[in-house]
């Protein structure tokens, strides 16, 4: 079967219509504040849109059929695409001058992982500090979906871009057409970033700030307009219970939520990937506010002259809650160096960058679904050694769970574990130590940002070799889209014809 190329190219230039047009959104802001950097990002926009016309213009005459391969090339090499074009407004403006480390930063961005190779965030003009963080925002639900909600109007079907952006072990939707389903998503996402932006304003941030971090939290990104991240506002408390809030929201499969506006409380408190969400929050929690409580000085990174603080095991309970969540939701902001916490806590912490939340959010990481279908299955295993004649299906919010989607769950953890050692070994060839090696690769493929070691939250990635930088972005972008949409582009047998 021959590929459809002139579809996928057509979808590339809707890809930078899109982006282009959010360029101009960056630029009208950049204009508002008279940073400087208006003209730059205007222009960036301008010659994404043109790119994007051009390839729309000469691929017009395509088919509109797009079978599963095609799907999984548009989602992979779009992302790259998007990319690509969103490093221009860096360049542009000359804020990161270096094509890799602009790379570097917008595929940070889309993946949502955060990491960054920015050493001074606040020098930076409000409008590329705004572009910045609507790479989050944008790469946060994932381009691809929000295209597939407008693609009937070009006589395109989407269910392919939905199955290879969202490969998952479930396949919910909240109404029959993929459109709508989209759409529905889009309109929760933007109302829970309106929600936040509103809060943290109502808290006492500027309106501009609020609305950066309300998309990094949504996002489970990470990119904050402040060099020391949230721990810029530790005299503030309020702040950081706020954005926990939003990234436990965040965290949570978005159908949930859907249930949630609907008043359909009941299908939520059955969801058994729910309840484990939270139980895995509570349970971490716990531990990390007992170590931080007993073992750790936390009075250099606490106010405890600010009315909403209430001693030591406020501040220890804030901080742990705080970083628990960032990390089980990969979001990344931090609220202290907690690698300086504990030495358990640096280790329990590098557990958790493979936890992930729910799947149908937008974090990252293995999700929690997978782990629970694991758990359930090890024990079932133990079941069928004692009757090995009896059926012990695997159950899932009380239906049975066939087993193609167990042995799919299976490759999928083991890949995700040979991409971590792979992606381990690639960075301790390029000179980095144990710890920053590991630490990179559980963080890169996790999309989590801050990592281990020299790369730990109190530093970034600016110090890290050029080759490192796109073999982070790479292992983001392999974590970003779940392995299999990535990785089946490296196998022969995906490009025969049949």
């Amino acid at each position: 079967m021959k590929q459809n190329y002139k579809i996928i190219f057509y979808f590339f230039g809707l890809l930078l219509l899109f982006n282009g047009g959010f360029m101009l959104v960056a630029s009208l802001l950049s204009f508002c504040y008279r940073d400087g950097a208006s003209f730059g990002l205007f222009l960036s926009g301008a010659m994404v849109l043109t790119a994007g016309l051009l390839l729309m213009v000469f691929t017009k005459n395509h088919s509109k059929e797009m079978n599963k391969r095609e799907g999984y090339i548009v989602v992979t090499f779009g992302w790259i695409v998007m990319a690509l074009s969103g490093s221009v407004p860096y360049l542009m403006t000359a804020t990161i001058p270096n094509f890799t480390n602009a790379f570097f930063e917008t595929i940070s961005g889309y993946t949502t992982t955060g990491a960054s190779i920015l050493t001074d965030i606040e020098s930076l003009p409000e409008g590329v500090l705004f572009w910045r963080s609507l790479t989050h925002w944008i790469g946060g639900m994932g381009i691809i979906v929000l295209a597939i909600a407008i693609l009937p109007l070009l006589g395109i079907g989407g269910m392919q871009l939905f199955a290879a952006e969202a490969p998952g072990p479930s396949a919910d939707k909240l109404h029959p057409r993929i459109t709508d389903t989209a759409k529905r998503l889009w309109l929760i996402y933007f109302g829970y970033t309106a929600a936040e932006t509103i809060f943290l304003k109502l808290a006492g941030l500027s309106f501009f700030d609020a609305l950066n971090h309300a998309m990094s939290t949504l996002s489970t990104g990470g990119f904050s307009t402040k060099n020391d991240s949230i721990a810029h506002w530790n005299d503030t408390p309020i702040v950081q219970y706020i954005i926990a809030l939003f990234m436990f929201l965040a965290g949570t499969n978005f159908v949930l939520s859907y249930f949630g506006f609907k008043a359909n409380f009941a299908k939520i408190l059955k969801d058994e990937e729910f309840l484990l969400y939270i139980k895995f929050i509570v349970i971490f929690t716990f531990i990390a506010v007992v170590i931080l409580y007993f073992n750790s000085d936390i009075d250099h990174f606490s106010n405890f002259t600010h009315p909403f603080v209430f001693g030591k095991f406020e501040a220890a309970f804030r901080h742990g809650f705080f970083q628990v969540v960032a990390i089980v939701t990969t979001t990344g902001f931090v609220s202290a160096d907690y690698t300086l916490w504990s030495p358990f806590l640096v280790v329990f912490f590098f557990g958790m960058m493979f936890s992930g939340g729910s799947a149908g959010s937008t974090s990252g990481g293995v999700k929690v679904v997978r782990h629970l279908l694991l758990i359930r299955n090890g024990f079932m295993e133990f079941k069928r050694s004692l009757h090995p004649n009896a059926v012990v299906p695997v159950r899932y919010n009380t239906k049975t769970v066939s087993g193609g989607i167990v042995f799919n769950i299976l490759g999928f953890f083991i890949l995700y574990m040979l991409s971590f050692i792979v992606g381990a070994l690639g960075f301790a060839l390029l000179g980095l130590d144990f710890e920053s090696a590991i630490g990179v690769a559980a963080s890169s493929l996790g999309n989590v940002g801050p990592a281990l070691g020299e790369f730990g939250p109190a530093n970034n990635f600016s110090e890290m070799p050029a080759l490192g930088k796109w073999w982070s972005a790479l292992l983001m972008l392999i974590g970003r889209l779940e392995l299999f949409t990535v990785l089946i582009l490296f196998t022969p047998f995906f490009w025969r014809n049949r």
